[in-house]
């Protein structure tokens, strides 16, 4: 994998709420999971890092576009330590600009509450069929613990059955306490962090979509 400067380039907004959202639905869900069904028909539990991941979460987010959740045996969304999102779009996404929307939702993030120890990496692999970013953000909650969180993130280009379509494979690790210690910590884990996601195969994904929540 190779380094890419993706970090000054003007974006497409076409697809800026999908990520946004996606992100969004992620802190949600933390308090707030619903029923779990398998909509992508993903054989599991997922195998990552020599840990096994099992599926907490789901949901159809439009008829293009659906996410699962996966979480240890242990873990639960008000404290869990690690977390695999991912995100499944039936149609074709430029993969250029979804990375760039996502470096630009951090960018922001970082301004708006003014993170210290945030960053973002972009890795671009030898055939430029993928590109991983890597970033860190810290939070400070108004009840709970501090923590910070080291995020990896990579988008892929499917063809399915002879159409295009895309998919974002996120693992979340998270470390509570002291932010210095844990910013430290978990940046020294992310050569081993980036291998592992890398070395990890995509699931199969069989997507057959569901109806849509009710908005509330």
């Amino acid at each position: 994998m190779k380094i890419k400067n993706l970090l000054a380039v003007s974006f497409c907004m076409g697809i800026s709420a999908l990520f946004c959202a996606q992100e969004t639905q992620k802190e949600e869900n933390i308090t707030s999971p619903t029923e779990t069904v398998d909509r992508l028909n993903i054989p599991g539990p997922l195998t990552f890092d020599s840990n096994e991941y099992f599926l907490t979460w789901s949901k159809q987010n439009s008829p293009t576009w659906a996410q699962q959740q996966y979480m240890l045996r242990d873990d639960d969304f008000k404290n869990y330590k690690e977390l695999i999102n991912i995100s499944y779009f039936d149609k074709e996404i430029d993969l250029d600009n979804a990375v760039r929307q996502k470096v630009d939702y951090v960018q922001n993030r970082k301004d708006r509450s003014q993170d210290k120890y945030s960053f973002t990496n972009v890795t671009e692999s030898p055939d430029g069929k993928e590109i991983i970013v890597d970033y860190l953000v810290t939070v400070v909650p108004k009840e709970g613990e501090s923590y910070a969180e080291y995020n990896f993130d990579r988008f892929k280009n499917l063809e399915t059955a002879g159409k295009k379509t895309f998919v974002i494979f996120s693992y979340s690790k998270r470390l509570s306490g002291d932010l210095k210690y844990a910013v430290k910590s978990l940046s020294k884990d992310r050569s081993r962090l980036m291998e592992a996601v890398i070395k990890t195969a995509i699931p199969p994904i069989t997507y057959k979509p569901t109806a849509l929540e009710a908005k509330k």
